[in-house]
């Protein structure tokens, strides 16, 4: 690492490091923003911000990249905790037009596969998405989803077999 390239106030965290997990990192905020690319935008971006300002400091305690993917995530868990504070205060108010505006729109249908993935409770659906799609390892993965190792093993092992039933269940409707 150049020390050209390092951040002022993140000194274990280089340019050239964000820029090469970047693309990764990008869509782990897809995925935790149910694919709205300007939502996605706006996590990688405050994701920056947290590491230039040093209010997100990296210590390698873990790798750089599994670190930056908790740091989407924390972002992405307090964006939503705070849109669920409001729609609650919508609600009690009852404002139709308010909460129209607010309501997500619609996705479009998904393949067999994904429709068998989205299926899974959400920390199982998590632990693939980090391990198959993002390329961390189960480690990696439990200490970004904030939890011990082996409850990560225990979920993946699980959503595996999961997804394995599912797609047999589909598999032999189709076969029918």
């Amino acid at each position: 690492m150049r020390d050209d390239d390092v951040l002022a106030k993140n000194p274990l965290v280089s340019q050239s490091a964000l820029e090469a997990i970047h693309d990764q990192v990008f869509g782990w905020a897809l995925s935790r923003c149910d694919y709205d690319r300007n939502v996605a935008e706006d996590l990688v971006q405050q994701t920056y911000v947290e590491l230039l300002t040093g209010k997100a400091k990296f210590e390698q305690r873990s790798t750089l990249k599994t670190f930056v993917f908790s740091v989407v995530q924390n972002l992405a868990k307090s964006r939503y905790r705070r849109q669920a504070s409001r729609l609650r205060l919508i609600s009690n108010v009852k404002s139709r037009d308010i909460v129209e505006h607010a309501e997500v729109a619609v996705a479009a249908e998904y393949d067999a596969l994904w429709g068998a993935v989205k299926a899974l409770p959400q920390r199982q659906r998590d632990i693939l998405e980090l391990v198959f799609c993002r390329e961390l390892t189960i480690d990696e993965a439990s200490a970004v989803m904030g939890v011990t190792t082996g409850t990560g093993r225990v979920h993946y092992d699980r959503a595996k077999k999961a997804l394995r039933a599912r797609l047999q269940d589909q598999q032999d409707v189709l076969n029918e």
